[in-house]
């Protein structure tokens, strides 16, 4: 395979029921705000103390700092979505609703800073291969188009159905795709043996729903099935190392360079579409929606 080893059938059957458990778990957490605190307080806090210390420690895969922060990022953005979507009055506010954006970038910088810092890695770094080289600075660089290519943060609303999603219809396919291909490369660069699920079936388990289940509501879903994710992965490191699921990268220079070009190249496409929307509509990106005269924008935008 160019991307990876050989991928046994067993591990391919595996990869389609994490798929089908993020997705699966993600809708139970739409359900209602008890079930979400449940979920996304009240079992990482429990986690923390009685497993995360005794599996996500120095040395093992999961042991990093990067890991640390991101799920404890991740279930924030979880809680702090739950609260915009819940508290009276926060789903108009305008310095609640500068939380998604913020989480988001915050997010991304995690990975970028990450990228860069691999690129003078070469060898086994905490329990994970990488092999630094300039597909490292070509996908950072697109992490931060990607940052900057966020737009329209002011539009989010509530949706009016008992499920009460975060909508954002200024976020449209073109930057969920950017933004998959960029993560997905980050994730083969800086933990390439943990790419098969936590690149893979982890983004399009939420761009599934995204695209098909409830449109506009793609951070949302990238937020919880995140914090699913790396919840299970500190609790069970194993699954994506040395159990007869775990699917290793090739570790191809190549595939390396072509992973991180692609991103590179769809996140440049998506800020050069901006720009020229902006200059032929001379909307203002940090004032106004960008992209409110496409029909896909439109589609969302009726639901408030």
């Amino acid at each position: 395979m160019f991307l990876f080893e050989p991928i046994p059938w067993y591990s391919v059957l595996m990869w389609f029921g994490v798929l089908a458990g993020l997705i699966l778990l993600n809708e139970l957490a739409r359900l209602n705000k008890w079930v979400s605190l449940v979920l996304f307080l009240v079992l990482p806090a429990v986690l923390t103390f009685t497993v995360w210390v005794h599996t996500a420690v120095p040395g093992s895969s999961v042991g990093t700092w990067f890991h640390w922060a991101k799920v404890y990022s991740s279930l924030a953005g979880c809680l702090g979505f739950l609260a915009i979507r819940n508290i009276k009055g926060w789903g108009t506010n305008k310095f609640a609703l500068m939380f998604p954006p913020l989480i988001l970038a915050i997010n991304i910088l995690e990975a970028v800073v990450r990228d860069f810092q691999a690129f003078s890695f070469n060898g086994l770094v905490d329990g994970v291969m990488i092999i630094g080289g300039p597909w490292n600075i070509m996908n950072g660089i697109a992490g931060l188009i990607n940052i900057i290519t966020i737009t329209g943060w002011m539009g989010i609303f509530i949706g009016r159905d008992n499920k009460k999603d975060m909508l954002w219809p200024d976020m449209l396919w073109f930057w969920i795709i950017a933004y998959d291909l960029w993560n997905f490369a980050y994730v083969y660069n800086c933990v390439s043996d943990h790419a098969f699920y936590a690149g893979a079936a982890l983004l399009i388990s939420c761009t599934i729903p995204a695209f098909f289940i409830k449109k506009g509501a793609w951070l949302q879903h990238r937020a919880q099935t995140l914090g699913f994710w790396m919840m299970f992965v500190m609790t069970f490191p194993n699954f994506v190392d040395t159990s007869m699921f775990a699917v290793k990268s090739s570790h191809n220079p190549t595939a390396l360079f072509v992973v991180s070009a692609l991103a590179l190249a769809a996140n440049v496409a998506v800020l050069v579409y901006e720009i020229y929307k902006i200059v032929k509509t001379k909307r203002n990106p940090l004032k106004e929606e960008i992209y409110s005269d496409l029909p896909a924008f439109r589609q969302v935008a009726k639901l408030k």
